[in-house]
């Protein structure tokens, strides 16, 4: 049976090592990993890259701590200085990993930092460089870790936004809020139900691009639905108040920046919102549309602005109506061109297709729009270099599925590139995705074996 020690164990082997044997913080952590492992000693749950004290052989986080909450607890506070140095120590051990973090909040560095924060913004004349520091610890300590995130953490976030103009801090809360919606339904809850989107709203107004890419990371976060402990998350009603209170003004927002990473934000940010029918005519109707095919055409050789504008085209084809128009105002020929410029880039391949898809399933005139850009043989050619993916060859299936179904006259248009004979290859290569394969051979009209997955028990006759 494998031999396990505790974090603090291991701390006093390597402290010993320094202290008694005068060895460096290195020598003595590799000296210390030896003697455990030559034992027996399994260190699977040990942080072995701890950075220790050369003088007192103690880790500098508990160090760094334990004067925090002196500085808390007595009633000789630390320097400013010497403060904000223990608190870029307590964030940069937090940065190097989850088990780092692990050990901060095992040391109480959640309720240190909360205790600096509240003291800091009740003071009238808070020391900014110092609330800042703290916030970006927080940060630290919660990435990954939102569990530590509560409704006193809130309460502070909620009045640095209400209290506070400094562009700096605002950044940093809204980061913290963030980090704290990762995988966790309930923070996202809380934070919506304490009105939290009506204090974000008047920051995308104020002209600050990196405010505004801040407020959209925390709008994407709040629709999430990445929490596996939760059965029904609230990803779709936090949507739908979102889309009602910010979409317009972000979509015309889009015209009034010129930094193509600004845009791109914004135009994702839209895309996870739009989780209604009636969004999608929302934007359209505040030139999102127009916005969103002039990038194409000014930008194709842009791998991100082309990939963000397409999974934005592809979620306002949620309406039927603005599906029609989309093709209608010419995104045949600019998707096709697009999709020929970057091919060979796989994640572009998988967008550009799957935008495809979504744009001519159900629908023959847009079909025809695309066969018209000569679009099969890009297509195929897709398929051939990306022969190992299995998201594009899945998705290339439903592309092509889509546009033939219901012009069964342009089948020749893939069968003449050899389209029959990559999907045969497809189901070989990826069984999981066959019956996706199987079915754009059937509407292309090919010999497909159709396996009948369920015949029933019971021998029972139907008479009529």
């Amino acid at each position: 049976m494998a031999k396990f020690i505790l974090q603090e164990t291991f701390n006093d082997a390597v402290k010993e090592n320094i202290v008694e044997f005068s060895m460096s913080p290195d020598e003595a952590r590799e000296e210390t990993v030896k003697q455990f492992e030559a034992q027996g000693v399994n260190l699977g749950n040990i942080i072995k890259d701890l950075t220790f004290n050369g003088e007192t052989g103690q880790p500098i986080l508990k160090e760094a701590l334990d004067r925090l909450k002196g500085h808390i607890s007595t009633e000789s506070p630390l320097e400013t200085p010497v403060l904000i140095n223990n608190l870029e120590i307590l964030e940069s051990e937090c940065n190097k990993s989850v088990p780092h973090r692990v050990l901060a909040g095992k040391l109480a560095a959640h309720e240190v930092l909360i205790s600096i924060l509240e003291k800091e913004i009740s003071k009238p004349d808070l020391n900014t460089d110092l609330l800042h520091k703290a916030l970006v610890a927080a940060i630290a300590l919660t990435n990954h870790q939102p569990d530590i995130f509560d409704a006193e953490d809130l309460a502070i976030a909620i009045k640095i936004l209400e209290t506070q103009k400094d562009p700096i801090l605002i950044r940093d809360v809204l980061q913290w809020l963030a980090k704290c919606c990762i995988m966790h339904e309930m923070n996202r809850q809380s934070i919506v139900g304490a009105d939290v989107i009506d204090k974000l709203k008047p920051l995308i107004r104020l002209k600050n691009a990196e405010i505004l890419r801040d407020v959209c990371t925390v709008f994407r976060c709040l629709v999430l639905d990445d929490d596996i402990r939760v059965e029904f998350g609230h990803a779709h009603e936090h949507g739908k108040l979102l889309a009602n209170a910010v979409l317009i003004d972000l979509t015309k927002l889009l015209s009034e920046y010129e930094d193509k990473n600004v845009i791109c934000d914004i135009l994702l940010t839209i895309a996870s919102l739009i989780v209604r029918h009636e969004f999608c005519v929302m934007v359209e109707d505040a030139g999102g549309l127009t916005f969103a095919l002039d990038l194409l055409k000014k930008y194709p050789e842009s791998l991100k602005v082309c990939g963000e504008s397409l999974k934005f085209l592809r979620a306002l084809a949620g309406h039927d109506g603005v599906k029609h128009h989309i093709v209608q105002q010419g995104a045949a020929p600019l998707i096709h061109n697009v999709l020929n410029i970057h091919k060979k880039n796989e994640t572009l391949a998988k967008v550009a297709l799957i935008c495809v898809s979504t744009l001519t399933l159900r629908v023959k005139e847009n079909s025809l729009a695309f066969f018209e850009t000569a679009i099969p043989e890009t297509i195929v050619e897709t398929m051939k270099i990306h022969a190992n993916s299995k998201i594009v060859q899945r998705n290339a299936a439903w592309a092509i599925r889509n546009m033939v179904s219901r012009c069964r006259d342009q089948c020749e248009s893939f069968l003449s590139c050899g389209a029959e004979d990559l999907l045969n290859a497809a189901m070989t290569a990826h069984p999981t995705i066959q019956q996706d394969l199987k079915s754009a051979l059937r509407d292309l009209g090919c010999k497909v074996d159709l396996k009948e997955e369920w015949t029933g028990t019971a021998k029972i006759k139907i008479a009529n």
